[in-house]
């Protein structure tokens, strides 16, 4: 059974905002102004439009911005343009975990990482070393080399990074 963060209403904690698609970065720049620390993890892409390429910075977790805030500034988050709500179970704002954030962060200062389809079946394995050491990810077999897919499962979406087999396990 998956256990659900929640915490005291006087901590500053990391939340997940729901956002209009396509706004995530707009929704950060306004938090930025408005003093609301908060990451928007973004990767390179070159797409082609008409013969002319453009190199692309787009949202690693399309439509979720991490925001961290007092639980008592929810509305002054939800009163943001594009904003739609906070990830919440039974009610409660989820907390995301500051370890994961930190995790996640200089994981992605590290590697370089893109999204992928969120994946539930493959291998589960834990990461024994590195950034991302002690999140389970799943493994994914591609073109000769070994991937990790890390989800979080809090939002359903996935990331895909190279990796080295030697540094993962088997889950139990």
């Amino acid at each position: 059974m998956e256990t659900v963060n929640t915490a005291p209403a006087n901590a500053q904690n990391w939340y997940i905002a729901y956002t209009l698609p396509r706004h995530e970065k707009a929704i950060a720049q306004r938090l930025g102004v408005d003093k609301i620390p908060c990451y928007v993890p973004l990767y390179s892409e070159t797409r082609t439009w008409k013969e002319r390429k453009v190199k692309l910075e787009l949202p690693l977790f399309p439509c979720y911005v991490f925001v961290r805030m007092f639980i008592e500034k929810k509305a002054r988050l939800l009163s943001a343009p594009g904003v739609i709500r906070l990830l919440t179970v039974s009610g409660e704002a989820v907390v995301f975990p500051n370890e994961e954030m930190d995790a996640l962060q200089s994981a992605l200062e590290k590697w370089s990482a893109r999204p992928c389809p969120f994946h539930t079946s493959g291998k589960r394995v834990l990461l024994k070393s590195g950034p991302f050491a002690g999140l389970e990810g799943t493994i994914l077999r591609r073109s000769g080399k070994q991937r990790l897919i890390v989800t979080l499962d809090l939002i359903k979406s996935s990331i895909l990074l190279d990796i080295d087999i030697a540094d993962v396990q088997l889950s139990a």
